[in-house]
């Protein structure tokens, strides 16, 4: 319970500053940002900011699904994490980890990255309040006290660089208002599962030119998970009842707005986050051969860790940032400035679990454990300095031209031990800590203009283009077997070690990228838009392989082109929307990522890949009591390459799967050839749905009941095809029951209400057959409530 009242406390005294005079909660009917109906006169409109610009979601030629706060509130009022908890949410977006809360991976319309390496580059950019955040770990800063959330789909080459060339999700927080304004949700349930997200703002000055906003998060849960070990340990791992599974967010935010006049304004921002918990538990076992079923007997309360005391992580960040804009008059400048900090630790039982516990022991492999690894980000610093330009929005022709400058810095530390036969039959005698030490830079720069002109009083052509040079160097600062890093001595075809054996590896690239647009406005109902556009991911170094003193593994820049067509729609006064796209893009030189037999990240580039599909999204409130919103995607992705090789999982010279593309032997290590196989963790379909039906009682009180729904088709978890290591028809289901009263309600929820078992992710290196799985169910009881 002392967890129940840390969150109501945090809730009351956020809650507490909204305790001003009554006159002043009168005048509360302006928002932070411009409203719905002020800036169309429509509360059912659909208002995005996808091109920097605050827009009506019918002008805009770009697929961009929204989420709304409500319902983010709904997918976390279990405590889930507040990234992991969009994965299929709005067509073609998937998102997964197997490293804990400070390491989501994102992938939109099939392109991601299932790379695990600390300094990891993905193509999807995560953008917070108008700040890049490029590090993985900067990536997993919570969403809370969100004003809205975008998901940009295919390149965004020109507004938003490199690094998107899948899309762009776009987090824009509560802003400070000049009238006060608040909201809280505060959720109990099982597992003590605590979720509260409050936010409040409103005017430090009489006149209302300086205001604030200030939001909180804070999330707990008990440990749940067994771990059921019984044999020898190396560390002291501690093995019993409710070892693992809980963690501790606790995060804050500070903004302040000045306004000293009409054209000036000034936004700082200052965010702190503290979180404790437990890396992703790996069940060992959990996957068996010849089958891609959950065993009925699998629990994801018990596993059977020998060692890294129980998967500990903890990671603190903070970060600040300064937007300032001036408008002259039909020209308006913005700069943003921003520097985000983060450093942490990650431990892991690599292998799942004890080796002895599942399947006895071989020659040559493990006996009570094949790995423990630690992660270790000593400090991370990024600068970002953005300049924009920009013309009113008045008249047919519109134009933003800037430019960006970003630099990142980390030292990531990595202790990797492995146990032998030859070291002790029990392994309760394991290698020393093997400490490595990397120093990872990267530069970037961009200039960037984008214009549009309106042909005629329906007809709109957009284009932009963007210059990017980005630089990553990475140096191996320090190791113990210096002498001993080579090149990997059974590489796949294909894989690419542009640094070879050097300790310092630099790779930089220069390349443009585009897009172009056209949109038609049939009548104020439709709209009809075509796009193509190119993105640019820079060059990646794959820096965690010096743990097994194998050399760099390095992947070169990607380009992908892509082609779109859509239609998007508002009917019954802005009460049903709905859209629908097409699409076909190319990936040229598309960066994959496989696994060697050492569990070690490898980097290498096909030749192409290419993908298909279509999308489609309904709003629709076709009567006053009734809210429906459906998504669905349909994907085709393929690797074509039919040179490149990856590394299969093997142990003893036998595969530990069954691999369904041709294999090649090279040493003890085997290979499959992926050309024609899709992207992993690329479903091929994916059907969401959510709905709320109100029973009135009273013009100001009502009883609801809610639900959602989101199923994914076949995925794929690896480069190569195998029986074992797929999923297809996961699905969950949500639901809440509750009592509103003007703008509060209580309700009960449950989440994963049919407590559905979910292969979510796999580690796929020798025969661990390790599998990560979705949360369990969780059901209670949320009170939420807002003013303005």
């Amino acid at each position: 319970m002392t967890h129940i009242k840390s969150a109501a406390w945090l809730l009351a005294g956020i809650a507490g500053l909204s305790l001003i005079p009554a006159t002043a909660y009168a005048q509360a009917a302006g928002g932070d940002t411009p409203t719905n109906a002020q800036t169309t006169g429509d509360d059912n409109a659909i208002i995005v900011t996808a091109q920097r610009r605050t827009e009506n979601a019918m002008s805009v030629p770009i697929s961009v699904s929204v989420i709304r706060p409500e319902a983010l509130h709904d997918y976390q009022a279990g405590g889930a994490d507040t990234l992991l908890s969009l994965s299929g949410r709005v067509p073609s977006l998937y998102v997964d980890d197997t490293t804990g809360r400070i390491f989501p991976r994102f992938y939109i319309r099939g392109l991601g990255n299932i790379d695990f390496y600390l300094g990891a580059s993905q193509p999807v950019s995560i953008i917070q309040d108008d700040v890049v955040e490029e590090h993985v770990v900067l990536k997993s800063n919570p969403a809370f006290d969100v004003g809205q959330v975008e998901v940009l789909k295919g390149p965004q080459g020109s507004l938003f660089g490199r690094n998107t060339t899948a899309g762009i999700i776009k987090f824009d927080s509560a802003q400070p208002s000049e009238t006060w304004a608040g909201q809280g949700s505060l959720s109990y349930g099982r597992f003590n599962s605590v979720n509260a997200d409050v936010g409040v703002g409103g005017p430090l000055t009489q006149d209302g030119r300086v205001s604030f906003r200030l939001s909180g998060l804070y999330q707990h849960r008990d440990d749940w998970i067994d771990n059921t070990y019984t044999g020898p340990t190396d560390d002291g791992t501690k093995t019993g009842k409710n070892v693992m599974g809980g963690y501790d967010e606790r995060d804050v935010r500070l903004q302040l707005l000045f306004k000293p006049t009409e054209d000036l304004s000034i936004r700082l921002s200052g965010h702190y986050r503290d979180y404790d918990g437990t890396a992703t538990p790996f069940y060992r076992g959990s996957i068996k051969v010849g089958t891609d079923a959950v065993p009925s007997d699998f629990d994801r309360g018990q596993v059977a860790n020998d060692e890294a005391h129980n998967n500990p992580q903890s990671y603190k960040t903070h970060g600040v940032s300064a937007k300032v804009g001036y408008d002259f008059g039909g020209i308006t400048l913005t700069s943003i400035t921003a520097w985000e900090h983060a450093a942490g630790y990650s431990l892991g039982d690599t292998d799942g679990g004890a080796a002895a516990n599942f399947g006895g022991v071989a020659p040559n492999y493990c006996a009570a454990g094949c790995g423990m690894s630690q992660g270790r980000l000593r400090g991370l610093d990024q600068w970002t300095q953005e300049v924009r330009l920009a013309s009113d929005d008045t008249g047919r022709f519109k134009w933003q031209v800037g430019g960006i400058y970003f630099d990142s810095r980390d030292h990531t530390e990595f202790d990797q031990r492995t146990f032998f036969l030859t070291s002790n039959a029990l392994g309760t005698a394991p290698n020393p800590k093997n400490f490595v030490v990397l120093h990872d830079v990267n530069k970037s720069w961009a200039g960037f203009g984008q214009a549009s002109y309106a042909l005629t009083d329906k007809l709109t052509v957009t284009g932009g283009v963007r210059v990017t040079k980005d630089t990553k160097t990475t140096d191996l600062l320090q190791h113990p077997n210096f002498v001993a890093f080579n090149p990997i001595s059974a590489t796949a075809p294909g894989s690419s070690y542009l640094c070879g054996t050097s300790f310092h590896c630099r790779l930089s690239d220069t390349k443009p990228s585009w897009d172009g647009s056209l949109l038609y406005r049939v009548n104020p109902d439709i709209s009809v838009y075509a796009r193509v556009a190119r993105g640019f991911r820079g060059p990646t170094i794959q820096g965690r392989s010096a743990v097994f003193t194998t050399a760099y593994s390095t992947a070169k820049s990607e380009t992908n082109t892509s082609y779109e067509a859509g239609f998007k729609t508002a009917f019954l006064d802005n009460r049903v929307h709905f859209n629908v796209s097409g699409f076909y893009y190319e990936v040229k030189n598309i960066q994959l990522n496989g696994n060697d037999s050492n569990g070690n990240g490898v980097l290498f580039n096909a030749n192409k890949g290419k993908g298909y599909g279509m999308e489609a999204e309904l709003d629709a409130k076709p009567t006053q009591n009734l809210h429906i919103s459906a998504g669905l995607s349909l994907l085709h992705t393929e690797i074509v390459d039919k040179s490149v090789f990856a590394q299969v999982g093997a142990a003893g010279g036998v595969l530990s799967e069954t691999v369904l593309n041709p294999v090649v032997k090279v040493g003890s290590n085997y290979f499959a050839q992926i050309n024609g196989n899709p992207f992993p963790n690329a479903p091929d379909y994916n059907v969401n749905v959510s709905a709320q039906y109100d029973f009135p009682i009273s013009d100001t009180s009502k009883l609801f009941v809610g639900g959602d729904f989101n199923m994914q088709g076949k995925t794929n978890f690896v480069p190569y095809q195998s029986v074992e290591y797929r999923a297809d028809g996961n699905f969950e289901l949500g639901a809440k029951v509750g009592y509103a009263f003007k703008s509060y309600q209580v309700a009960v929820f449950v989440r994963n209400l049919t407590n559905e078992k979910n292969l979510i992710d796999v580690i796929d290196t020798s025969n661990y057959r390790a599998g990560i799985y979705n949360e369990p169910r969780v059901f209670g009881v949320t009170l939420s409530g807002s003013f303005r």
